[in-house]
């Protein structure tokens, strides 16, 4: 494995999915050389390549576990891992949200389409573990509904959770939803989120956050939430809020999580909707 042609390789992808400009060639590429304590380099012709993302992420991890780097082979030690790599790549919050303002001012749909697939092409969303999902439907006294068997969220295996009881506990983030997650190195009982972002929006006068759930239960699975940590509360100023939010992406349709703590994803201390 040659860690220098894998580093070429996952810049090149950077500049073919527009997340640098050719001007951060050389600055990437240094920024990775860093994150693997190398001080050498050596140029690389990868023009040819076939670039999947998948691979080169999985090469440069065996490379990091070669080499010391990180000390685990479980999944989620690779993944804070793979996360911090792609974290390098990602443009910075205020290049997302201007990005996002721009397209938005052509459309609503124009700027909720970029931002969808910059969180793919950022490996926030795995695209590689989505498609092994399973999906069907059936057939019920209402109308089709949508089952769905959710493998894009990795099962941990025993060294993970082993780990996972030793790492150091933490109350920051507050939870894995709130705005300090934005760029998040991540730990072991908690995800590495480097290469998330989160577009401010406005909701009945208060600060919101919008995005997009990693997992994808739903289609274009989006998560608006409070940006203060305020408990879930379902009352009429509730739904006020959802057709506020409709009003500005009429093209989502949102909804409330019951307000119970039944373990499905939604985060109760945080007033929070998914659409």
């Amino acid at each position: 494995m040659n860690l220098y042609k894998e580093i070429a390789k996952l810049t090149e992808y950077g500049l073919q999915k527009g997340l640098i400009a050719p001007e951060d060639e050389r600055y990437i590429i240094n920024q990775l050389l860093e994150v693997f304590g190398e001080h050498e380099y050596e140029e690389q012709d990868v023009s040819d390549e076939d670039i999947v993302l998948e691979d080169v992420l999985n090469t440069l991890t065996d490379l990091a576990l070669e080499r010391g780097v990180i000390d685990s082979d479980d999944i989620v030690t690779r993944d804070l891992f793979d996360t911090k790599l792609m974290g390098v790549l990602t443009p910075h919050p205020s290049q997302v949200i201007a990005a996002f303002r721009k397209d938005y001012e052509e459309s609503p749909q124009k700027a909720t389409d970029a931002f969808y697939t910059f969180s793919q092409d950022t490996n926030y969303i795995r695209r590689d573990r989505i498609k092994k999902d399973i999906r069907w439907k059936v057939d019920s006294p209402y109308g089709k509904i949508d089952i769905t068997i959710n493998l894009s969220k990795p099962e941990k295996d025993p060294r993970a959770i082993a780990a996972a009881k030793n790492a150091v506990q933490s109350d920051y983030p507050k939870c894995q939803l709130c705005m300090e997650n934005e760029g998040y190195a991540g730990r072991m009982n908690h995800p590495a989120r480097q290469n998330h972002r989160i577009i401010p929006i406005q909701i009945q006068g208060g600060k919101w956050g919008f995005q997009y759930s990693p997992y994808v239960y739903y289609n274009e699975h989006c998560i608006v939430f409070n940006g203060q940590h305020i408990p879930m509360k379902i009352d009429r100023n509730a739904f006020i809020k959802l057709f506020d939010f409709i009003k500005q992406f009429p093209h989502y349709f949102p909804g409330p999580p019951a307000e119970l703590p039944c373990g499905w994803g939604a985060m109760m201390t945080l007033v929070e909707f998914q659409g």
